[in-house]
This record gives structure tokens, sequence and C-alpha cells, in this order.
């Protein structure tokens, strides 16, 4: 009984302690905002690790509890005809080579050594890609897409898997047109099945392309013309095409950067890798890495290496690319001379663009352009319009004629210029690489981020046409000038018109 009195005096004693009362009135507060944080953490867990005031490129806006409103994507469920067969059949993709390993690690490649050339490399973030895997990729990146959804209804826009290049590379050099279309016209069939088809017809959906934009345009149905028929289809007109090499004189394919060498799984692998270039020595003015072009009229690559052989003091350095050496091959010795090279010359090849380009970015090396359509016309939603921040522009007629030598060019540019120029280089790697699928970066867009943001105001441009009405800046041009309207915002300058004549 003592013992019981005693607990309800001491009891009584507490509860009328006013002291005690406060105490337990802050206590109940901190643990109620604790509840409230944490469930509010389940939404936005590194909220405050992704608010950064130092941060090189382009940094991610903190999350929101609506971050995904009018951001949700719908992935379509396709057959697996065009994307997962085609990698189970790998060996088959292309005539002379096997590609299964170069498809390897959800379309990286196998990892690269860098070990052995911490030099050249700086961690396991490196892989030996292959510049034709992008499908394989961007696809992998989509599932780990943080506004995905189920329900199509939700959806601002629709993805479609087609791994349309791995399909194409198979049969491109066969001379029969049927065979190079059958999967293009199968996969329309199989989109206007679909309820999310019927919504928008098409207008809403979005596909990612590995191979450059002529290799599915071929203009007849002759069986020995080049290239499939997919962009010439009605139904994938309306469709917005990501391809690593767009048409200057069309609408609705956009052009997004080569796959690189280097995949980083996090911000600060970003930034180790700045910091690693931005203290490059580098013993040579400019450098070529690349093979003439022969058979090509208005090639000006026998020019280039030309020049390049015959530059004073050693100011050059020039690197082959054949089946013998196959030095191009080895992304170590490709990647060792971007980074021993202030300038990176980039002549067209075979097409307008080349990966070189981006490989020479990634390498902080300032890449040298001779067409407007190798970078600037194409690369609109990476790239700043100011291309002088970030490169170097010679006419290639300037260099075809002979009128202008190119180690002079780049000579007179000051230490200054290089120093500002190489700096807008090494801020723009976060924008043209792609994340490793397995990771994310938190305070940086990569490109598979700045790609997807452009697909959804150009989704959304569109729907307002078909809503309100109103001018779509998609349709307010003649198409065969949209590499004008993209760039310049209008069509009055006519600096670059004769690099995009048309003839015939």
């Amino acid at each position: 009984m003592s013992s019981k009195k005693s607990y309800n005096n001491n009891n009584n004693n507490i509860n009328s302690n006013p002291y005690f009362i406060s105490f337990f009135v802050i206590l109940t507060f901190v643990l109620t905002f604790l509840v409230v944080s944490l469930d509010t953490s389940l939404y936005n867990v590194s909220y405050f690790a992704n608010v950064s005031i130092f941060s090189l490129g382009t940094p991610r806006i903190a999350s929101k509890l609506d971050e995904c409103e009018g951001k949700f994507i719908y992935i379509q469920n396709l057959p697996s005809q065009f994307n997962d067969d085609l990698l189970k059949n790998c060996s088959t993709l292309n005539p002379w080579a096997n590609m299964c390993n170069p498809l390897s690690n959800a379309g990286l490649g196998p990892h690269l050594n860098e070990t052995d050339d911490l030099e050249v490399f700086s961690n396991s973030s490196w892989f030996a890609t292959n510049q034709f895997s992008l499908e394989v990729i961007f696809h992998t990146r989509m599932k780990q897409y943080k506004c995905l959804t189920n329900d199509s209804s939700k959806a601002a826009a629709i993805f479609v898997p087609f791994y349309a290049g791995l399909d194409v590379g198979r049969n491109l050099w066969k001379n029969v047109a049927s065979i190079k279309d059958k999967s293009s016209i199968e996969l329309v069939r199989c989109l206007k099945k679909t309820r999310e088809w019927t919504k928008m017809y098409g207008r809403d959906h979005f596909l990612v392309v590995g191979r450059i934009t002529w290799d599915f345009r071929r203009q007849t149905n002759k069986d020995g013309d080049w290239g499939n028929c997919l962009f010439f289809l009605p139904e994938v007109k309306n469709m917005t095409s990501l391809i690593i090499e767009s048409s200057p004189w069309n609408n609705t394919d956009f052009a997004v950067p080569y796959p690189t060498y280097f995949h980083p799984s996090s911000d600060q692998e970003v930034v180790n890798w700045q910091e690693k270039i931005r203290r490059k020595n580098r013993p040579y003015l400019f450098s070529f890495v690349g093979a003439p072009r022969p058979q090509l009229n208005d090639s000006i690559r026998n020019d280039i290496i030309n020049q390049c052989l015959g530059s004073k003091n050693k100011h050059c350095k020039f690197m082959k690319c054949d089946n013998i050496s196959k030095n191009c091959r080895k992304p170590r010795n490709v990647m060792k001379l971007f980074q021993k090279s202030v300038f990176c010359l980039q002549p067209p090849g075979d097409s307008y663009t080349r990966r070189s380009a981006f490989d020479s970015i990634l390498a902080g090396c300032i890449p040298v352009f001779f067409h407007p359509a190798s970078a600037y016309v194409q690369y609109t939603w990476h790239l700043p319009r100011n291309y002088t921040m970030y490169s170097v522009f010679i006419p290639m007629e300037d260099v075809k004629n002979g009128s202008l030598s190119i180690e002079k060019k780049l000579v007179s540019i000051s230490k200054d210029e290089i120093e500002n120029m190489r700096e807008e280089v090494i801020k723009l790697i976060p924008r043209v690489v792609y994340a490793n699928p397995k990771a994310k970066l938190e305070k940086f867009e990569d490109a598979f981020d700045v790609s997807i943001n452009e697909v959804l105001k150009r989704v959304e441009d569109i729907k307002k046409v078909i809503k309100e009405g109103v001018n779509s800046t998609y349709e307010s041009f003649p198409e065969e000038f949209s590499w004008k309207y993209n760039f310049f915002g209008g069509l009055e300058n006519r600096m670059w018109d004769r690099y995009f004549e048309r003839h015939g």
C-alpha cells in the first residue's frame, strides 16, 4: 500500500509540475514534426542533397511533391520482336561484327580496364560503348525515369521502345527494300491498334533511334537504294524521333548526343573528371583523328590531313583510322590524344556528324567544325546557340580552296580566349554524357534528362495546337527551313544558306 501511495503521490507531483508540462508539450511537438518530415521524405529523400550553390553545368532543381505534374511518361508495351528479341539475336545484328559484347551492360558495353591507365581514364564508369547503342541505353534509362506511369491516360508522352537502328543495321547492305522495311511497317500496324494511339494519332509518341537519319530515309522503293522507309511513313511523321544525326530539312527528328565512353554514377564523378581534364597539359595545338574520304568529291579530309602533317613546330598530331592499325578502335588511344590537344578538328565524314565531337568535349578539347550541320543546327537542345563560346568554326570551302591555313587560324586565338572556351567545353560535359542507368545524378542533368525535358515541351506545344488552335513554333515555317528556324528562331538570317541548298 505504501508503495502504491508513494507512486500516486509522485505522479500527482509530476502532473502538477509546470516544468514537466512544458517539456511534455515541446517533446510532443518535436515528435510530430519528425513524423511529418519522415512522411514527406518518402516522396523527397534527397531534397537537401539536391541543393548546391556550387555547380558546373546544369543543376537539378530541388524535388517537390508535385514534381511529376505534366511529366508522366508511359512506356508502350511492344511485342519483343521490336526490342528484346534483337538483343537475344545480337550476333546477327552486324554482318561484319558480333554485337553481343558491345551491347552488354545495358548497352554501355564492357568495362574499360582503367586501372591500367589512370592517366587517361578515372574510375569504373568508363565503358567501350558502341556509337550505335543509344536505343538500348535510353530504354534502360527510361525504365528508371522518376515519373513513369502505368496509366497511359495520365501520361504527358508515350515512349515507343523500338530498336530501329539495331533492326535496320542487320539489313542495310541487303538489296531488298521489303526486308529493310518489314519491321517499320509492322511497328506502325501494332501502334495503330493501341488505345494510346487513337488519343492523338501518335503526336504524343516518341522513339529513340541509334543510327543517323539517312539510314531511314530511302527516297524510292528501288531495292538497291540505301536505307529503309521508317521516317517516310505518315504515322512515324506524327511522332517525335530522337536520333544521333537528324535531317536539317525535316522537323520530326531531333538530334541528341552520340554515346561516349563515360557513364558517370554520381555527381562527384562528373566533378572529379572535370577537374582532371582542367589540369591536363596539352602539348598539341590541334589534332585530327580519322581517315581520308577519297571517294567523296566534296570531302575536306584529305586537305585537313595534309595541313596537319605539314604544320610547323609539330603543332598538329594526326591519328589515322584504318583496318590495319585499328588505332581508333581503342578508346584509350583516342581519348589520350584528345586530352593532349587544345583543339580537335571535326570535319564531316560519311555524314555531317561524328561521335568524335562528343569524345573531344569529354576530353576538354575545343572542337573545330567546318559545316554548321556537324553540330550547331543539330544539337540545339544540348549545345549553346552561341557556338563561339565553346568551338571554332572554319568554313569548309576555305579549306577546300586552300585560302585558309587551319594552323594560322588557331595560332591567332589568344590564351585567354582558349581558357574561356575550354571552360565552356568542360561545363558542357554533363549535358552530353549518358549517366549509368544503375545510378542517378542529383545536381546535374545529363543528355537523357535534357532530351526528355525537350520532348515534353514539344508534346505540350503540339497539344496546345490541337486543343486551343494556337500557333505552333513547329508548324509556323516551311519544313525545309527547319534547320534555320530551330537555330536562329526565324528565317531572316541567311548566313549559312549556302550549306543547305538542295539541288535536284
